[in-house]
């Protein structure tokens, strides 16, 4: 987008905004761009969510919670604002587990499906990949908590690894 593109955009009328540029004072620029919304639900239909902004920071976990709450070798996921997370259906059915100080698990209580996780720090939610109903429009970036995997995988793709979690900074440089 053009900058004069970019300076209309941020005073359109829109669903979401992303932030994309930096503005004559230094600030950001938000280009109002219109999300497809992408849904979700759990294995037995009861709880249904949706997703109207961007997802962001994508990938696999492979820390032995992860591996554990999802009975697989790693956990796709990705975040999203929690502005931008909409429950549809079920959200009492939703059971929060704390895995870990301030990290806390939502599945479904009926079929133990994991829908979303919680951290109390942050304003985001993080979404199982394997729960979208829909396509996100992203693909997972990177694998971190390699240094924790199972033995029995072997991690093949060419998708930077990370020993631990990088810090939220470190994300955008990497």
């Amino acid at each position: 987008m053009h900058r004069d593109q970019l300076l209309a955009a941020r005073t359109a009328s829109s669903n979401r905004c992303w932030y994309l540029d930096s503005c004559h004072d230094g600030g950001p620029i938000k280009a109002e761009v219109s999300m497809p919304v992408v849904r979700g639900s759990c294995l037995c239909g009861g709880v249904k969510y949706e997703i109207t902004g961007p997802m962001m920071r994508s990938g696999h976990c492979h820390c032995s919670n992860c591996r554990k709450a999802h009975g697989a070798a790693f956990r796709s996921r990705a975040r999203v604002r929690v502005e931008d997370f909409k429950w549809v259906q079920g959200k009492q059915l939703v059971k929060y587990f704390e895995s870990s100080p301030g990290f806390h698990r939502g599945f479904c209580s009926v079929c133990g499906s994991p829908i979303v996780n919680r951290p109390d720090r942050t304003p985001e939610l993080g979404i199982a990949l394997g729960g979208l109903d829909d396509d996100p429009g992203i693909r997972p970036e990177r694998h971190f908590f390699v240094a924790s995997k199972a033995p029995w995988f072997e991690i093949t793709d060419d998708l930077p690894q990370h020993a631990e979690l990088l810090p939220r900074s470190e994300v955008a440089r990497a």
